[in-house]
């Protein structure tokens, strides 16, 4: 029997269905494709389509649909974001003006049916979010006046197929987070109104064809999180005149970053990290006066921080983490007001920071410089950069007193010191003005010589507080009975100091205590019977102490 006579049969058969159950036997045929698509869900957690698409109302008035004003047919269908499940009937095909069919953020399942080829108007297809199998549908192919394609968030596999470049009004294509692999098609660069090409993390291999940077409407190339290899053309960005966003990331790119880059004058978001990129940053970024984020982390770069990028005004975020980057930071870039985040974590970078650091970043957030060989002072007027919320500077040769200025940072949540020759005085005042830092989650400060003793105001910190490590500091004198007020505390750091005195009973205060290192120290006494009342602790070290009792490690 014929494949379109079964289907006939089956809408016949349908329609017969609702003339036998509704009290409305005028239904039209879109009233009919749609109570199909209704039959086909098997469950909604709201039940909104169950008691709103009722043959008792007319079409036009279901939630999710849309008509035209003249002939009152279906031109746009929304059901997105209802939590549906179920698969796509091939009835759908039957709604002939449709132009827009989004079904996105939802649980639907299986294959998209050949029958919407006959969609022959649809401009938009989202079926993103969703858990579509299958190989990407040839029929789209067959939809002359398709501009928006999203595919996102699925399931299809196998590769991109070649006739995509038939949709010659295509203007966006999201395919991201799929199962695709293979390379991508040359035929791409056909599809010359395409103002978005989001690929990203998939299982692509190859390299980019470079007649995709030839498609000069190109707004956003997103390629992130696939197997790409090769290097990128160096005129990259002759025929780019609109490109605003270059998402490389997570691939396997190599050769150098390309200096023709600064001729994409509109770009505002950069990405290449995490690839294998070579030889230095080049200067020429500086000329990308648009450029709001640039990511040159986990890479192979050498060489100077070009002093020119201190141009880029509105800059947001800098990364150049994870490379072997030499000299000094330039003192252009303690003077990028927009900056909200630096990382320049894990190089070989020299030399000092300002003596006015952060009066000149009102808007950092974020401030990583760990692991470098960074030396001298950390200036009280950090605390000018008011809205840090993560400050590290760990592995460097930092030296001089903790600013106490950094209890002034009220949205500060983490603070990591550790492996510098910091020194303090007595009292460990940075620690007192840090209870002031009422969302601080990690505090960081051991492998320094404090030589000083933990002051009562340790119990002032906040119940945000859950790591707290200080080992390794030469901290002296007993601990605190104010340490028990660390409720929010999962682990406690204090070995390899010179701490003194008992193990105070308060301990039985820090309820979700988890790791409690107190080894290697003076401590004396008993071992307190209230540990064992600490349900979530699941290691517990006190040995190399002077103990009365057993001395003893516990762990899970």
């Amino acid at each position: 029997m014929d494949t379109s006579y079964i289907l006939l049969f089956a809408q016949l058969s349908l329609f017969i269905l609702l003339l036998n159950h509704t009290s409305l036997a005028n239904i039209s045929p879109d009233g009919v494709a749609l109570l199909a698509l209704k039959s086909h869900i098997s469950s909604h957690t709201n039940n909104i389509l169950a008691s709103n698409w009722s043959s008792s109302t007319p079409v036009c008035s279901w939630i999710g649909i849309t008509c035209s004003s003249r002939h009152h047919r279906v031109t746009a269908l929304d059901i997105s974001s209802m939590q549906l499940h179920g698969t796509i009937p091939p009835h759908l095909g039957n709604l002939s003006f449709l132009v827009s069919l989004n079904i996105s953020i939802n649980a639907f399942h299986g294959d998209l049916p050949q029958e919407l080829a006959r969609l022959q108007r649809l401009k938009v297809i989202d079926v993103a979010s969703n858990n579509f199998t299958g190989a990407i549908p040839s029929f789209l192919s067959l939809l002359p006046n398709l501009c928006f394609v999203y595919l996102s968030s699925n399931q299809f596999s196998g590769r991109i197929p070649t006739s995509l470049s038939n949709l010659t009004k295509l203007k966006e294509l999201k395919l991201r987070r799929n199962l695709l692999e293979g390379e991508i098609p040359q035929e791409i660069s056909n599809l010359r109104n395409l103002t978005i090409l989001d690929l990203q993390y998939n299982h692509l291999s190859g390299s980019i064809p470079s007649s995709i940077f030839n498609i000069t409407t190109m707004q956003i190339i997103v390629l992130n999180d696939n197997n790409l290899t090769g290097k990128l053309p160096i005129t990259l960005c002759d025929h780019l005149p609109y490109l605003n966003g270059l998402h490389l990331s997570k691939n396997s790119l190599g050769g150098v970053i390309p200096p023709n880059l600064e001729k994409c004058q509109k770009l505002q978001i950069l990405s290449l990290s995490f690839n294998e990129f070579i030889g230095i940053v080049p200067r020429e970024l500086a000329n990308l006066t648009a450029l709001t984020q640039l990511y040159l982390g986990v890479l192979h770069l050498e060489g100077e921080i070009p002093m020119e990028l201190g141009n880029l005004k509105k800059l947001q975020v800098l990364d150049l983490s994870h490379n072997e980057l030499t000299g000094s930071i330039p003192d252009s870039i303690f003077n990028m007001s927009a900056l909200q985040t630096i990382n320049f974590g894990l190089n070989k970078l020299s030399g000092t920071l300002p003596s006015d650091l952060g009066r000149g970043m009102p808007n950092l957030e974020i401030f990583l410089c760990a692991e470098n060989n960074l030396s001298g002072f950390i200036s009280a007027s950090i605390s000018n950069s008011s809205r840090l919320t993560k400050f590290e500077l760990s592995g460097n040769s930092f030296t001089g007193p903790i600013p106490k200025s950094l209890g002034n940072l009220e949205y500060l949540e983490i603070l990591n010191l550790q492996g510098n020759n910091f020194i303090s005085d007595p009292s460990l005042s940075f620690l007192t003005s840090l209870t002031n830092c009422r969302k601080l989650r990690l505090l960081r400060f051991y492998e320094n010589a404090l030589y000083g003793a933990l002051s009562p105001s340790v119990g002032n910190f906040s119940h945000s507080l859950n790591n707290f490590q200080g080992n390794d500091c030469k901290l002296n004198g007993v601990i605190p009975r104010e340490i028990g007020n660390l409720t929010g505390v999962t682990r406690i750091d204090l070995y390899n100091n010179e701490l003194t005195g008992h193990i105070p009973k308060t301990v039985q205060g820090m309820l979700n205590l988890q790791e409690f290192y107190l080894h290697s120290n003076e401590i004396k006494g008993t071992i307190p019977n209230v540990i064992c009342s600490l349900k979530n602790l699941g290691v517990l070290d006190l040995s190399g102490n002077h103990f009365s009792g057993l001395h003893f490690r516990r762990s899970s």
